[in-house]
């Protein structure tokens, strides 16, 4: 069952129902901020391969970011009269998303799935950037913050999934499974 979004008060300049409704807009990022930093643990502790140093290296500090994240909007959530819930069982009755399905893996497998996830909280944000958009310009602002770092993570999972010639590896691939597959498979075909 969803927490209520109706704030009792909320800052000065946003009605009580606005304030509701960004409350109800990051608590979903709440939730897909909590799930990615579970999945880029899970990530860290279960890759293999020739690869292994560079991506369990590389996945910490995003796990520090994306913590930072969830602090943030927690605490967002909060000064705009919500009650942020970060307990696991909120998290898996509220998300819209897939749970990470991809166990101990080669690294290249791990990160097609993980462009994939960060497709998908990228997009999301991005929603609720436009959907702040004239209500409240400082979360507005918190979630376009956010963006800039996730994007970056991507940036660096895409790095090793591209080609010389720009192409992807994980290209038109649906789901976690599929684009980890796709990228495995890109990198079994390469000298």
């Amino acid at each position: 069952m969803a927490a209520s979004n109706s704030p009792a008060y909320t800052v000065p300049g946003l009605t009580e129902s606005e304030g509701g409704e960004v409350i109800g807009r990051l608590r979903l990022r709440l939730h897909a901020l909590n799930d990615l930093a579970l999945t880029l643990k899970h990530v860290h502790w279960n890759v293999v391969g020739p690869h292994f140093i560079a991506v369990h290296e590389m996945l910490d500090p995003q796990v520090d970011a994306v913590r930072a994240m969830v602090d943030a909007t927690a605490e967002r959530m909060a000064t705009l009269g919500g009650s942020p819930t970060g307990t696991p069982g909120a998290l898996a009755a509220e998300r819209t998303w897939e749970d990470y399905s991809v166990g101990r893996a080669q690294a290249i497998e791990h990160l097609g799935a993980l462009d994939v996830v960060y497709s998908g909280v990228i997009r999301d944000h991005r929603a609720a950037v436009a959907a702040t958009d004239g209500i409240d310009p400082v979360t507005q602002d918190l979630l376009i913050e956010h963006l800039r770092s996730l994007e970056l993570f991507q940036w660096f999972v895409r790095a090793h999934l591209e080609s010389a010639g720009g192409t992807l590896s994980t290209g038109s691939a649906n789901g976690l499974s599929e684009a980890g597959h796709a990228a495995a498979e890109q990198a079994r075909r390469q000298p």
